[in-house]
């Protein structure tokens, strides 16, 4: 018996250090291509920060000298803030009016009217299916036959960030009312007595909390980055973020160093708002395994 254990043993152990090495190998291998593609992302934003910070660069691989008098400059500038500001309550608008079209539409079609879907995936596809630039031209081509006193105002460029944005916003919401099983936590509560709107409030908005985070992240996320729309419908009348970016591009006397620090800000705003969807859709995911396991209990 003593030799039989003695024998065998040292062969899981083999066995467990060759599935061990493997997976180390393949890290190793990849870690050439990872710095690589972490260079080509990172270094063009380096390069744009420098120029924010600096005051001259000519010939040298790095600037002359650093100063905060650009990013001074550029927020001591009315317009700047203007732009800035404009495109921040946009953003926050369309977010805020897809959550409140889009969360009832869903909840009603899984709950009350399944055969509303196949309408409601439709018009989500749209924005995916065709061009901004198609979509800005239809719309104006509309209300120059039916509404021609909506062209130029801000009510249609909100209308259509809202109409653009819808599909993730609704991508967003339908995933996270599937996960939450939402059907089945409105029969569980109108046993218990609850009405429509208790059960919206106290059992189905905290269920489906990530994904409606999720889908206003991404709704904003899109109007503040959003650029043909706004310069077709809208023009300079309303010009935000990236149509500053772009008229300052195309102007002859362009400030180089106020146009690197709206570009930083630009970037930072995007970033943050990728790692807060990225947050919310690991806290859903992480939460699902849990919710699923108390379900599974007799």
């Amino acid at each position: 018996m003593a030799d039989v254990t003695l024998s065998t043993a040292p062969g899981p152990a083999r066995t467990f250090r060759r599935h061990r090495e493997g997976p180390v190998r393949a890290s190793w291998s990849a870690l050439p291509l990872l710095i690589l593609a972490a260079l080509y992302i990172l270094l063009p934003i380096a390069a744009v920060l420098l120029y924010s910070l600096a005051t001259r660069w000519t010939s040298e691989v790095l600037p002359d000298g650093y100063t905060l008098a650009n990013w001074i400059n550029a927020f001591s500038d009315e317009r700047f803030r203007a732009v800035l500001l404009r495109s921040l309550g946009l953003a926050v608008a369309v977010a805020v009016i897809d959550l409140l079209l889009v969360a009832p539409a869903v909840y009603w079609q899984r709950v009350r009217n399944p055969a509303i879907r196949p309408v409601l995936e439709t018009l989500a596809a749209i924005p995916f299916a065709m061009p901004l630039l198609v979509i800005a031209f239809g719309l104006l081509r509309a209300t120059g036959d039916y509404v021609p006193q909506a062209q130029g105002t801000l009510g249609l460029l909100l209308a259509a960030h809202v109409a653009v944005a819808f599909s993730f916003v609704y991508w967003s919401i339908d995933g996270a009312m599937a996960a939450a099983k939402v059907e089945e936590l409105t029969g569980a509560a109108r046993t218990c007595g609850a009405s429509t709107g208790q059960t919206l409030r106290h059992v189905i908005l905290p269920s489906i909390g990530p994904g409606l985070a999720s889908g206003a992240i991404l709704a904003f996320a899109v109007s503040f980055n959003e650029i043909a729309i706004v310069q077709i419908t809208t023009g300079s009348r309303f010009e935000t973020v990236q149509l500053y970016l772009l008229n300052m591009l195309k102007s002859a006397d362009a400030d180089f160093n106020v146009l690197a620090v709206m570009t930083m800000i630009n970037f930072a705003v995007t970033l943050l708002l990728s790692v807060a969807v990225v947050y919310f859709n690991a806290g859903r995911s992480a939460s699902a395994p849990a919710g699923a396991g108390k379900g599974a209990k007799p």
